[in-house]
């Protein structure tokens, strides 16, 4: 009767769960030393990102970069109507509200000697050392300037031919223009911005000046940064992905164009659009990653 006695707060000892028995353990290490209690809630949380990386490990992303290379206008764009408007309104207060320039006031002065001359009792001896001289009126210089204004011949403003060329640089000089190249993915041929894959050793955006360096054109251009202005990933088709690589990861960096090199013959492969022209030839998915960085300068 008394081993039954001992035996059964053994028993109920036993029943308690290993996690009440931990449970208990925290309470009285927090009340003791206040430490941080150990919980079923963080060991289900380390598991959990274990995991998570794990699955990261295992599903690797190829990695590639583009550039995007601008060509800045040239020219100034032409104005709209109410800039017009505008632009005479501020000449005519900047006209009205200045003074006069050192050759307006050299006319008042020659027109001033001219009635002087034409006068009865004009003594030219009263001119300041000028009367052995010969006197270069304002208004000839005036008129010297008009001749060489009329000899002159600015460059034309629009080009029909070489506006309809897609693949010349020199283009549409009032507006920016984005560069497109035509490379192979998957086995079909797309207009893309200039992109190879990333190789070990080298950063993104010596990945990015490849990309451009390995254009036929051999254009020089001016990167804007070291950090990447957008990024676009898409997934490989399921016969596609490998244990290696189950997409692609795009990373664009933006340049200027500084010389275009001027290539002798047009190269078909490469296009140079504005940005509204860009959706006639770049997928809906790639647009909407793309069009947010291009900016209309």
């Amino acid at each position: 009767m008394q081993q039954e006695k001992m035996a059964a707060p053994c028993r109920r000892m036993a029943s308690r769960s290993v996690l009440q028995f931990l449970s208990s353990f925290s309470r009285t290490a927090v009340r003791n030393t206040a430490t941080r209690p150990f919980s079923s809630t963080s060991v289900r949380r380390a598991v959990l990102q274990t995991k998570d990386v794990t699955d990261r490990a295992s599903a690797p992303w190829t990695l590639m970069a583009a550039v995007c290379l601008q060509r800045l206008p040239v020219i100034t764009a032409d104005c709209s109507p109410i800039e017009e408007r505008f632009k005479q309104l501020l000449h005519q207060m900047e006209q009205e509200r200045s003074l006069l320039s050192d050759h307006e006031l050299r006319l008042l002065e020659d027109a001033e000697r001219m009635s002087r001359k034409q006068a009865d009792d004009y003594d030219s001896d009263e001119e300041d050392g000028h009367g052995d001289q010969d006197i270069v009126l304002a208004q000839d210089l005036e008129d010297s300037w008009e001749q060489k204004l009329k000899s002159f011949q600015p460059a034309l403003r629009v080009k029909a031919d070489v506006d309809k060329e897609l693949t010349s640089p020199e283009r549409c000089l009032a507006n920016s223009l984005l560069l497109l190249a035509e490379q192979e993915v998957g086995g079909q041929k797309l207009w893309l911005l200039p992109q190879t894959q990333w190789q070990q050793g080298e950063t993104l955006r010596q990945t990015a000046e490849r990309a451009l360096a390995s254009l036929p054109a051999g254009f020089k251009a001016t990167f804007l940064s070291n950090a990447p202005c957008g990024v676009y990933k898409y997934k490989l088709p399921r016969a596609l992905q490998t244990e290696n690589s189950v997409g692609i990861k795009v990373f664009f960096f933006k340049a200027v164009l500084s010389d275009s090199g001027r290539p002798a013959a047009p190269n078909p492969s490469l296009l140079w659009l504005k940005k509204s022209e860009l959706q006639r030839y770049l997928k809906p998915a790639y647009m909407m990653k793309v069009e947010p960085f291009i900016l209309e300068l």
